[in-house]
């Protein structure tokens, strides 16, 4: 048996194996179970990151109307396609979204307070916009 610390990769080629070939008896459960664990986390994070850098992107665009380029627009689409993406992916996180948007909108507003140099209260407490807005093509505040 392959050790799961010495050797991950050939850990996992080994669970596969022993997976397709019905021995799970000789499955090593406890990192198998934490591993999936970790795999859900990280699909979690990365759909929470793109919402945070897509936040972050429509609050500078906000309150930074001067500096609005194409470069922006372009960072703001790719962040909503891959925030579709990832929960296209994981239709399983959809009732978790109430609280990653609060999450994320946190999070935004501390990088948009670090990045644009505005006072932090400009921004509002609770995220501005919706879900359904967040992820419309032709949604920009004003």
């Amino acid at each position: 048996m392959i050790n799961y610390e010495q050797d991950f990769y050939g850990w996992t080629q080994e669970q596969a194996a022993l997976l397709k070939a019905g021995r799970l008896n000789d499955l090593d459960i406890t990192n198998l179970i934490e591993e999936i664990e970790t795999m859900g986390r990280s699909e979690k994070r990365e759909l929470q990151s793109r919402l945070t850098v897509l936040l972050l992107h429509l609050l500078k665009w906000q309150h930074q109307p001067e500096r609005r380029g194409r470069s922006w627009t372009l960072t703001i689409e790719a962040q909503r396609v891959d925030f579709q993406d990832v929960l296209s992916d994981n239709p399983g996180l959809k009732p978790h979204l109430p609280g990653l948007l609060e999450h994320a909108y946190r999070l935004a507003k501390v990088k948009a307070t670090q990045e644009t140099g505005l006072d932090r209260n400009v921004f509002p407490v609770q995220c501005p916009w919706t879900l359904d807005q967040l992820i419309d093509d032709t949604f920009y505040p004003g």
